[in-house]
């Protein structure tokens, strides 16, 4: 692979390698996100960005999004406010419109250098998320002690969201993998506490 300009960008404990490819296509398969996204011989991320021109004449930019296995999701909160701040840095607007595959989200600049993004309406029906079977999405029969139950919400890509009463204590670094691989989540889950 040649020479990539990126910039390196985090938001809420995720941290990004993000491309910019509006002017230069950038050609990227799965080998190529891992591995630049590897923390030993690459950049490391947890994710990598293509800032893309948007097929929608609405939007500022096409967000696409590669996990460090090189899988592609369809939309990152966090990743979209790193996109949207530079996008307003470079055109001095306080908002902006980012297409994603998981459809249209909008930002906004807010005071101190912060940006929200209305990530639109959550999916929280079993095939919206989806799940691998008609369940109820508030309690989910899943789980790795002490983690039980997980309610279930697709914003843009599966989330399982444990309620838990000291998030301190919990070793999601080691029970999140199971549980993001869990069989109930065919397209794989983030894990949340």
């Amino acid at each position: 692979m040649s020479s990539l300009h990126f910039t390196k960008m985090h938001g809420l404990g995720n941290d990004f390698v993000i491309l910019d490819a509006r002017r230069d296509a950038i050609a990227l398969d799965a080998a190529g996100a891992r591995a630049i996204a590897d923390r030993h011989t690459g950049v490391g991320c947890d994710q990598l960005i293509l800032i893309e021109r948007p097929e929608d004449p609405n939007a500022d930019a096409f967000m696409r999004i590669h996990n460090a296995d090189g899988g592609e999701v369809a939309a990152c909160g966090n990743a979209a406010r790193c996109v949207a701040a530079l996008l307003m840095a470079e055109t001095g607007q306080d908002n902006v419109r980012i297409q994603t595959r998981a459809g249209m989200l909008t930002a906004n600049a807010m005071d101190h250098g912060l940006v929200t993004v209305d990530m639109g309406i959550p999916g929280l029906q079993w095939d919206e998320i989806p799940l691998a079977r008609d369940q109820d999405t508030l309690s989910l029969p899943i789980g790795a002690e002490p983690l039980t139950q997980p309610t279930a919400v697709s914003m843009g890509n599966p989330h399982a969201v444990f309620f838990v009463d000291d998030a301190e204590k919990i070793d999601l670094a080691n029970l999140g993998p199971g549980l993001e691989h869990d069989p109930m989540f065919p397209e794989r889950a983030n894990i949340g506490v």
